[in-house]
């Protein structure tokens, strides 16, 4: 085994295997554990898909390098915190005045340790203590001063529990947008940090929150995102696209039940970047014919190949351009050890309404084209993957608008905000 280094990969109490990198020679290394390589009844998480194949030799990588993937397998640089949790990454390593360029991918999965999305933990971990019930208020609060530097205050001392705790529960969900995981105790409501428990008696939350930016803006063209994800949500619902149940908070927060988090126990779940390491910011990469031969592939059932369709028309006629492989996963079901397509997220309107831009064109490409893709590139993926009904699918999802507009409206959205996401609908 690797025996310097390295980190242990950990997943359901079990060492599935060792991670090292090399900075100087730009490797990365894995080893599978032999107690769970020779177990005839261990889980398939890390289907052979061309990146780890079920030896118990070293495998080297070397072709991972750049901002998505940081050098390691992709399965593991799925654990890696996005944008935002990337910020307040540098929040905290700034009060150890250092930043997150000083610290490696390894060191970074130390600090993920058990936090992460999905079930794969990291060990050693970095132990850090904060306060368990936490003040949503004070929350955002801080993070305005954070990310719009509202007031001349410099965190320079982590001796903010509040701070701590936007470290920890900002740090483990992916995406651009701010979002803290939270769970919220069943019996009184009370709310924890997200980091701390994995119970039955919570229900656990990824909360997308809408920070101060109307402050920034004209209030007449504020764009209520939280609000307009909370109406995609719910439209999306009513015609059958699985998701987790969701709600808004203060009439403001978008808060959606974490998938990796049912019954009280972790689901291992990986990204479509995750399983194949296909890079979500190459075009080439990107297609949903690629995303619908991965899910062949792991052997989902027809009815979720039927769903992956259902949620391809829903995003092209509703205009969810930002639909990238990072936002499609597949979850392990650990009785039957077998793969199914996870619950839909970041179903929503990605840019802002009131932004002029020259150009808007999708993340993902339907028969090669991310732009005036019409009924006949649709028809096509049906055909190939011998999708039934797919234009009672299509019929279904285009009578969906006037829920969304019904929605928006009840949610109290801006009539000129609604007619401004409207217009980029794709009419098919």
């Amino acid at each position: 085994m690797l025996n310097k280094n390295y980190i242990s990969v950990i997943c359901f109490g079990q060492e599935i295997g060792r991670l090292s990198m090399d900075d100087i020679l730009k490797k990365s290394y894995f080893q599978y554990n032999d107690v769970f390589l020779s177990d005839p009844k261990a889980l398939n998480l890390f289907p052979e898909t061309g990146i780890l194949k079920k030896t118990n030799q070293v495998q080297v990588f070397s072709t991972y390098e750049g901002a998505t993937f940081r050098g390691l397998p992709p399965m593991f640089a799925d654990s890696l915190p996005d944008d935002f949790g990337n910020l307040m990454f540098n929040q905290f390593l700034k009060s150890k005045n250092t930043s997150l360029g000083a610290l490696s991918p390894l060191e970074q999965l130390t600090y993920v340790a058990n936090r992460g999305m999905g079930a794969l933990e990291y060990q050693p971990a970095i132990d850090l203590k904060g306060k368990s019930e936490i003040n949503l208020t004070e929350i955002i609060e801080i993070l305005n001063q954070i990310i719009f530097e509202k007031r001349e205050q410099s965190f320079t001392k982590m001796d903010n529990e509040n701070l701590l705790n936007i470290f920890k529960i900002g740090t483990s969900a992916g995406g651009v947008r701010p979002k803290v995981i939270l769970s919220e105790e069943k019996s009184s409501g009370k709310i924890y940090a997200g980091d701390l428990y994995t119970s039955d008696k919570f229900k656990h939350y990824i909360v997308k929150l809408d920070l101060e930016e109307r402050e920034k803006s004209n209030q007449n063209q504020y764009f209520p995102r939280e609000k307009v994800e909370y109406a995609y949500y719910l439209t999306a619902k009513s015609i059958g696209i699985n998701m987790m149940d969701s709600k808004l908070i203060d009439d403001r927060h978008f808060a959606t039940q974490r998938f990796d988090r049912v019954g009280g126990k972790k689901k291992h779940i990986l990204t479509a970047l995750g399983l194949t390491g296909w890079d979500y910011k190459n075009p080439q990469d990107s297609s949903y014919e690629n995303l619908f031969n991965l899910a062949v592939f792991l052997g989902i059932p027809k009815i979720e190949l039927a769903e992956l369709f259902l949620r391809m028309v829903f995003n092209i006629i509703f205009a969810n351009t930002d639909d990238h492989l990072k936002n499609h996963s597949f979850i392990l079901d650990e009785k039957s050890n077998s793969w199914h397509l996870a619950p839909a997220y970041d179903l929503t309107f990605a840019i802002n309404p009131f932004l002029n831009y020259s150009r808007v064109t999708r993340a993902m490409s339907v028969n090669g084209k991310r732009e005036n893709i019409n009924l006949k590139d649709i028809m096509k993926i049906g055909e190939t993957y011998q999708i039934n009904e797919t234009k009672i699918i299509i019929d279904q999802i285009k009578n969906a608008v006037h829920l969304f507009e019904e929605q928006c409206i009840e949610l109290n959205v801006n009539n000129q905000v609604i007619n401004k996401i409207k217009a980029y609908f794709i009419r098919i």
